[in-house]
């Protein structure tokens, strides 16, 4: 613990990290086992062919993060709430977003927990053999053990537990990217925009919009800079916040796609379960390596299932403009209900991965909803003051409702085929 402390390397990373509270709470939040998943089949199927599709994804979720947070801190009042009052049909348009996005996050809460116990029983057959423990034991513990988080917890405790998981998420994916050495000229290449001519190709752009470029991701950060109490002198802080936020969720779900592309790709194999992934790459990268890989993929999930059991009680406290109190009997109810949601994988036939393309590509349908309410909340002068959208801003938002239009047709077109 002394060297921790004397150590000032490791104690200016972790004073950077909790300067960008927000931020990392939506790394956490963001960079899930849906992003693990979605960008993992990517790399799979079409290399590094669709990375011009995260890279659009991760600049408009730039725009929008520091759209929803500076609108939070200027008028006072988080997303929802500022919908409500400030449109002719706010109430029902509130509504819909917030029954949207608790439905895709629950959707997605299904899958991230099916994989998690997954991989954590292949962890244990990696370390003991046999046939692991069984995913329902592992699933029962992991409820249990969130839900005690929950029930003692509270923001801060959530910021510290994310702090660890989105850095044992970071290096993990780093170490074994580094370990595949995948292409650079393959890289490259992907980052011209082109669609390849296969099936599915079009729901696999459409769930890389919807896990980077996520509704939810932008209503959340509305709360959680309301949560940090940022006042207009941080705006500053709260853009670069974004900033930073943007750039690892970019560089993380960039690192996934590539050490699929390197490994799965390359071999020809389609990739259908996350465990999959694991037991191909281990002949390539051993035994370590593979746990490495589980323990990245592990920390992504359980650093989003923190906020997406938060997500029903504090949409709802946004819209009604009330107090988050994640000990009030409200948000200890909704976040029972939420996590138990984790426990129906174990009776479904369809695997976790094919559930968490689908709650992704879900997404993607919800972000028109959430980019044109936004351009219109910080353009209204009234409203916004000095502090209004410029000319670059504007571009930016309306840029973003084409790319969600167009992956929203995306998302369409593939589930009709």
């Amino acid at each position: 613990m002394s060297k921790l402390k004397t150590n000032p390397a490791i104690r200016n990373l972790i004073s950077a990290l909790l300067a960008v509270g927000p931020g990392l709470f939506l790394i956490g939040y963001n960079i899930g086992t849906g992003s693990v998943t979605t960008m993992a089949k990517v790399g799979a199927e079409h290399g590094m062919s669709l990375s011009w599709a995260l890279v659009l994804s991760s600049v408009f979720t730039y725009i929008l993060m520091v759209a929803y947070g500076k609108t939070t801190i200027v008028t006072g009042n988080t997303a929802l709430y500022n919908i409500k009052t400030h449109f002719k049909h706010g109430k029902l348009l509130a509504v819909y977003i917030m029954v949207s996005l608790v439905i895709g996050e629950l959707l997605a809460l299904m899958g991230i927990m099916g994989i998690v116990s997954d991989l954590l029983n292949e962890a244990v057959v990696i370390l003991f053999g046999g046939k692991g423990i069984g995913t329902f034991v592992i699933t029962i513990f992991l409820i249990v053990c969130l839900y005690a988080l929950l029930w003692f917890g509270q923001y801060k405790l959530f910021e510290k537990i994310l702090i660890v998981f989105v850095m044992l998420m970071g290096l993990s994916f780093l170490l074994v990217f580094f370990l595949v050495k995948p292409s650079i000229s393959e890289i490259l290449i992907g980052l011209i925009p082109s669609i390849p001519n296969k099936s599915g190709a079009y729901s696999l752009i459409a769930a890389i919009a919807g896990t980077t470029c996520s509704a939810a991701v932008f209503i959340m950060r509305s709360t959680v800079v309301a949560e940090k109490g940022w006042k207009i002198e941080d705006l500053k802080i709260e853009k670069k916040d974004s900033a930073v936020s943007a750039s690892i969720m970019f560089l993380l779900s960039f690192v996934i796609m590539a050490v699929s592309a390197g490994t799965v790709h390359v071999m020809g194999i389609s990739l259908n379960n996350t465990v999959d992934m694991i037991q191909l790459f281990e002949p390539i990268g051993g035994k370590i390596a593979a746990l490495i890989l589980i323990l990245g993929i592990v920390s992504a999930g359980i650093s989003t299932i923190f906020p997406i059991i938060l997500i029903a009680p504090w949409l709802i406290s946004d819209y009604a403009g009330k107090e988050r109190n994640i000990k009030s009997p409200m948000y200890r109810i909704l976040g029972l209900i939420g996590i138990l949601f984790g426990i129906i994988t174990q009776f479904m036939n369809a695997r976790p991965p094919i559930i968490m393309i689908f709650s992704q590509a879900f997404q993607a349908l919800i972000l028109p909803a959430v980019a044109i309410p936004i351009y219109i909340l910080i353009t209204n002068k009234d409203l916004m003051q000095k502090y209004k959208a410029g000319t670059k801003m504007k571009l930016g938002i309306i840029a973003v409702i084409i790319f969600g239009f167009v992956t929203s047709y995306f998302a369409i077109a593939d589930l009709f085929n």
